[in-house]
């Protein structure tokens, strides 16, 4: 872990209120050793960092890429998608759900050159997606904000009663207006559809199964192609 990490890792750490030894009885080691890894004279092992990342509720990519994700500004992202649905019922398929981020996160990197949320997007085999869209819904309908119907192979999501009284604060207006657009266009189209899409974007297409994908990739879409 270079010392570019460590210190990514201690902003993090500050930034959340904690002190050094906090930490490091959360993740089960001494003080001195906690601080030396800040300091970039020590490394944690293997498993000291999985613990570190998931007290932290981070991925070890973005400990290794240096980003900050926002996972509660990802969670509102969700939550906008599940209020500009379309539909009737106001349901949205787990797949396609996780598309439609996908393709907010990256069409805001094509026009700003920073993504919505910061979250780390991996090549699998339904397409892009992050690690931590299936702990963002456990912990959205935990928390009463969705509900998810669970009917055989088809998992619908949508947007609980109490929840649509939620303000997304962490959404400015023109990446609410985005997630609008992106919804519009995707409303009447199937899951099935929107995955085709997101394959045959450049950014999934050219990266290997399991990969972290650049969002750089996505500038080298036309523009009609980018959502």
């Amino acid at each position: 872990m270079s010392t570019n990490h460590a210190e990514f890792v201690k902003e993090l750490r500050i930034k959340k209120g904690l002190s050094q030894e906090e930490v490091a009885n959360k993740i089960g080691i001494g003080r001195n050793k906690y601080i030396k890894f800040e300091q970039g004279s020590s490394e944690l092992k293997f498993s000291e960092m999985v613990r570190l990342t998931d007290f932290f509720g981070i991925s070890l990519e973005e400990v290794e890429n240096g980003i900050n994700a926002d996972y509660e500004k990802y969670k509102e992202m969700i939550l906008g998608f599940l209020r500009n649905s379309g539909s009737i019922d106001g349901k949205i398929p787990k797949t396609k759900l996780a598309k439609l981020v996908y393709l907010a996160d990256f069409a805001w990197f094509y026009e700003k050159l920073i993504s919505m949320s910061g979250m780390q997007y991996r090549k699998i085999q339904f397409g892009p997606v992050p690690n931590e869209y299936f702990r963002a819904l456990n912990d959205l309908e935990e928390t009463g904000l969705i509900n998810i119907d669970r009917k055989g192979d088809t998992i619908l999501i949508y947007e609980s009663r109490g929840s649509a009284k939620t303000s997304l604060n962490k959404l400015i207006p023109e990446e609410t207006n985005m997630i609008k657009k992106i919804s519009d266009k995707w409303k009447d189209k199937k899951t099935n559809e929107i995955v085709t899409f997101t394959h045959n974007q450049l950014p999934y297409k050219i990266c290997s199964p399991d990969e972290i994908i650049p969002y750089e990739l996505i500038t080298q879409e036309d523009p009609a192609d980018v959502y």
